[in-house]
């Protein structure tokens, strides 16, 4: 397999731990990977994945680094604490891709998160565009080019080599070297990096387990194609990787709507089912989103009772307090 720099933020495994009374009220053996405790302050799986961009970027012996994503992404803010700890600018791009105006939403998370990092901000109007929201990083690079610094763009779309899912091929090998012995596997599907990633490598590895992305931004047959898109990419990056048949793509969006960044009745179920049982805390972009996907396809008959389900807790939390207004009007407090 090709070798790829890493940055070194993931130097040991996380945690994966037993959630006894999930468990027993499922009817299954669950699990969680605590992959929320990766990286800095408030983790989670865009560590692994900025584990290669970082470490290209050091390779290159670059200076700033620039990212785009949603006003409360996860990504962004881990890549500016990320490259704080490297003695990197930062320059990240918000894109407005959900339709909520709240003042939190807009002011707090991971967007006062940013500022304290000491990133500089700027603003992408259209939340949807790809490919338009990575052309205006590469403009604002070569802006910063011009002045002398040494930018590495952090890339968005499809169609860029996908370095970040590397972080999950390998974590996959992880997840098998702690317990090999797992059904199912539930995972977020968004850019789907991550999704694309763990599948490669579990499948790479022969892990006979279903691995279930839960769709968090586009709906089942969109997402379909992202993650073969995204599979086909990683086989070209590191052509030594087992090619993954489409068969073994399987997608769950039950627990989308009302769309990306927006809390409905599954996830907001999932969030005080998970914390009333297990005092563990999701976050309603991700993997609340996830989590809902266990209960339901148990009550469905997809998941048999008895089996052993892993949940990966991609963590995600510091987007939390940007949704206070709409949680306590789901937990009916003032």
């Amino acid at each position: 397999m090709v070798e790829f720099p890493q940055a070194g933020f993931v130097p040991n495994p996380t945690p994966i731990e037993r959630l006894d009374r999930l468990s027993d009220a499922l009817g299954v053996d669950l699990w969680v990977k605590r992959d929320d405790l990766a990286g800095p302050s408030f983790g989670g799986n865009k560590t692994r994945q900025l584990d290669f961009y970082l470490g290209a970027a050091l390779a290159q012996e670059c200076d700033t680094i620039l990212i785009t994503g949603a006003v409360q992404s996860n990504f962004v803010r881990t890549a500016a604490a990320l490259a704080a700890k490297l003695g990197m600018r930062t320059i990240v791009q918000l894109e407005a891709r959900v339709p909520v105006q709240d003042e939190l939403y807009q002011s707090s998370g991971n967007v006062l998160l940013n500022q304290l990092l000491g990133a500089e901000v700027i603003l992408y109007p259209e939340g949807e565009d790809e490919a338009g929201a990575d052309a205006a990083l590469r403009a604002r690079a070569e802006e910063e080019r011009a002045k002398g610094s040494r930018p590495y763009v952090i890339p968005l779309a499809l169609g860029n080599p996908p370095l970040g899912a590397l972080g999950y091929v390998d974590a996959a090998k992880e997840i098998i070297d702690q317990k090999s012995d797992f059904d199912f596997v539930a995972v977020a599907s968004g850019s789907g990096l991550t999704h694309a990633g763990l599948l490669s490598g579990f499948h790479a590895r022969g892990f006979a387990g279903r691995v279930v992305g839960s769709c968090v931004r586009r709906d089942a047959v969109q997402q379909r194609v992202r993650i073969r898109t995204v599979l086909d990419d990683i086989e070209a990056l590191t052509p030594a990787t087992k090619h993954v048949p489409s068969e073994l793509i399987s997608i769950w969006d039950g627990a989308l709507d009302p769309g990306y960044g927006q809390i409905g009745p599954a996830a907001f179920s999932a969030m005080t089912m998970m914390g009333q049982n297990e005092g563990l805390v999701l976050d309603p972009v991700y993997t609340a989103k996830v989590f809902a996907a266990i209960p339901a396809l148990v009550g469905s008959g997809e998941i048999a009772k008895g089996s052993r389900v892993l949940f990966v807790h991609t963590g995600g939390l510091a987007s939390f307090f940007a949704y206070q207004t709409d949680l306590k009007r789901m937990l009916g407090v003032d």
